[in-house]
C-alpha cells in the first residue's frame, strides 16, 4: 500500500476514536444533567442524624468500640463479574457505534442530521483546535505568507467536497457502514483518499516552494492528518437503513 494510502488509513482510525471518546463524553454529560434534574437537590442530612446513622452502622460500630464483628457472620461480598472477551467486547462496540451513528428505524435525514451532526463536531472540535495550531506553527516556521495560506485554504475547499462526495458513495454502496466491520471496505476507501491526497499534494506544491514544502514536513507537520480532521464530516450524507429498518 502507498504511503499516503497508509497515512490516510491511520487518519481515520484517529478521527473514528476521537468521535468515539468525544460523543461518549457528549452523552455522558448529558446523561447526568437529565439524571441530576430530576433528581433536584438533594437535602442535606442534619449533623444529628448522620451521626446517628453512623453509630447504628452495625460494621462500622464494632470498629470505633475495638471489636470485631464475628457475632454478625462475614461482611458481604459482591457476585463475581464475568470477563469480557476480546471478541465480545469488539461486538458490543459495534453495537454500540451503529447505535451513534446508524440510522435508527424510522428516522429522517434531517433527524439523523440533527442527531449525529453536533456529535461529531463535538467529538473533532478539540483535535482540529490542535492541528489548527500545528498549522499555524508550521507556517510560520516555514515562512509562507498569508495570501499563500489563503490559496491553500481555496484549494482545501475543492478538496473537501471531492472528499465528502467520495465518503457519501462509499456509505451508499456499503463499502463503508456503521453496522459492520468491513476491514477490506477501509482499506479500499483509504487507497481512494490516498490517490486524492497525492493529487492535494501536487496543488500546495503549486503553491508553496519546495522549501517551504519541505520546512513544514521537517516541523512534524502532516497534510493528510489536518485534511482529515477538518473535512466536513458532520455534513455527510445519512447512511441507509440497517437490513429490516425502514
Amino acid at each position: 500500500m502507498p504511503r499516503a494510502s497508509q497515512l490516510l488509513a491511520v487518519t481515520i482510525t484517529t478521527t473514528l476514536a476521537a468521535l468515539a471518546v468525544g460523543t461518549y463524553l457528549f452523552f455522558e454529560n448529558r446523561a447526568l444533567r437529565r439524571e441530576l434534574a430530576v433528581r433536584g437537590p438533594t437535602p442535606a442530612l442534619a449533623e444529628g442524624s448522620a451521626v446517628a446513622a453512623r453509630s447504628s452502622d452495625p460494621w462500622t460500630a464494632p470498629v470505633r468500640a475495638g471489636t470485631t464483628p464475628k457475632a454478625r457472620g462475614a461482611a458481604p461480598t459482591l457476585p463475581d463479574q464475568k470477563e469480557e472477551s476480546r471478541l465480545e467486547r469488539r461486538v458490543r462496540r459495534q453495537g454500540e457505534f451503529a447505535a451513534m451513528f446508524g440510522r435508527l428505524d424510522g428516522e429522517t435525514a434531517e433527524e439523523y442530521r440533527a442527531r449525529v451532526g453536533p456529535m461529531i463536531a463535538t467529538g473533532l472540535a478539540l483535535p482540529r483546535a490542535r492541528v489548527e495550531e500545528m498549522r499555524k506553527e508550521a507556517e510560520a516556521a516555514a515562512h509562507i505568507t498569508p495570501e499563500q495560506s489563503k490559496k491553500l485554504d481555496a484549494a482545501f475547499d475543492k478538496v473537501y467536497d471531492n472528499v465528502l462526495d467520495y465518503t457519501n458513495k462509499a456509505v451508499a454502496d456499503g463499502t463503508l457502514s456503521p453496522y459492520e466491520r468491513n476491514v477490506s471496505g477501509w482499506l479500499e476507501y483509504a487507497g481512494g483518499l490516498g490517490t486524492m491526497l497525492n493529487e492535494t499534494n501536487g496543488q500546495i506544491g503549486q503553491v508553496l516552494s519546495a522549501d517551504q514544502v519541505q520546512a513544514m514536513t521537517a516541523s512534524g507537520f502532516e497534510w493528510g492528518e489536518y485534511l482529515g480532521l477538518e473535512a466536513p464530516w458532520e455534513k455527510l450524507t445519512p447512511p441507509p437503513f440497517a437490513p429490516g429498518k425502514h
